[in-house]
């Protein structure tokens, strides 16, 4: 009897898995049919088989979902929400994608690289000019990780705190609703008064999350000392991507014979 009663139980539980994988897949065919709509029919038969059908490894490993606020290097009163989607790379690097909202029409608006303290040690200090650090982001509660239990987010925000990001948006949705221009340096924030109070407040009232909450939480998380060469726009001259004709190169004639 304990061997048929497993048994149930065995397939019990394949059959609850089998139902919803069957459930999440249809979820997804009806997130994609619901923003297909108005493509031309072959792309939206398209777009649902692909969904099904092939494995998505790299987007499948994004394992943390993080929700903060960026703003563009030379112009602090551009101020943008930042939903990103990460995976723990190595011991000392995380990337991530970063997407204007965690809705299944989201825009790709960006990456960011997140590396280590002692990572960031080690760069030039031209290269250091591109990184920001993250300890206010994490001790003022402006960036948290939604849905996730308090003492686990907690204890990710404990290692964050020390690290260094660099990041680029493609999408300046603030100003276009079309990928217009070339990438644009983001900055984090260093100090209060310094991000959008009303950003905060509709990135918390639509989550259901309190970010003066979050920040009395994570008082008891150290302030680490900021590495030099961080923050560079505090200097009052910050570096920002531009665009310039350059002469053509042809590197093949160099293994020519």
């Amino acid at each position: 009897m304990g061997h048929n009663y497993l048994k149930s139980l065995g397939l019990g539980v394949a059959a609850g898995a089998a139902t919803a994988a069957g459930i999440l897949a249809g979820r997804k065919t009806l997130q994609i049919a619901k923003i297909s709509q108005g493509h031309p029919l072959k792309h939206r038969m398209l777009d649902i088989s692909s969904n099904l059908l092939q494995p998505k490894y790299p987007l499948e490993a994004m394992s943390t979902y993080l929700n903060g606020f960026h703003f563009y290097a030379d112009d602090m009163g551009r101020q943008v929400e930042a939903s990103h989607f990460c995976i723990h790379l190595q011991h000392d690097l995380h990337q991530c994608v970063i997407f204007d909202s965690n809705e299944p029409d989201a825009k790709l608006i960006g990456i960011e690289y997140i590396i280590s303290e002692e990572r960031f040690k080690s760069l030039d200090e031209e290269e250091q000019q591109l990184w920001h650090s993250h300890h206010h982001e994490v001790k003022s509660g402006t960036l948290v990780a939604p849905g996730v239990p308090e003492l686990a987010e907690h204890a990710y925000f404990e290692d964050l705190v020390t690290t260094y990001g660099k990041t680029f948006h493609t999408w300046q949705v603030d100003r276009h609703d079309f990928p217009y221009g070339i990438p644009q340096l983001m900055m984090g924030f260093t100090a209060d008064g310094q991000v959008h109070e009303h950003l905060v407040q509709d990135r918390d009232d639509r989550l259901g999350i309190s970010t003066t909450e979050k920040r009395e939480r994570r008082a008891d998380i150290p302030t680490p000392l900021v590495q030099p060469g961080a923050n560079s726009w505090e200097s009052g001259q910050t570096l920002q991507t531009d665009v310039q004709y350059m002469e053509l190169r042809d590197s093949t004639k160099s293994f020519e014979s």
